[in-house]
């Protein structure tokens, strides 16, 4: 099952692949933790909202936000170039394919 994950995404070891899962790991839950500071610093607030638009501005703060955590963690890690080609993709899908050189 991991033979086919590796293939597919160019991991050269387990412990590439482990790391690799560290750094998602520690990356979604940054971005979860820090999301509630920044509503609090842009004021916004659960009780001034109501609850649909305040999850969605939120759950937006959170996605923003990881995609820049992630290339940190990344580079920490010594994966950024993984990363970063993932990154990469993820935004060709969403439209900004201008935006982004190969």
């Amino acid at each position: 099952m991991f033979n086919k994950f590796k293939l597919k995404y160019g991991i050269k070891s387990n412990s590439q692949l482990v790391i690799i899962f560290i750094v998602f790991g520690i990356t979604g839950s940054t971005a979860a933790y820090i999301s509630d500071p920044l509503m609090e610093l842009i004021n916004i607030k659960k009780s001034d909202l109501n609850i649909f638009v305040y999850w969605t501005i939120r759950i937006l703060i959170i996605t923003f936000v990881y995609q820049i955590i992630l290339l940190v963690v990344a580079f920490v890690f010594g994966q950024f170039k993984f990363f970063w080609n993932f990154e990469k993709k993820m935004l060709k899908r969403l439209g900004f394919k201008k935006f982004i050189s190969d």
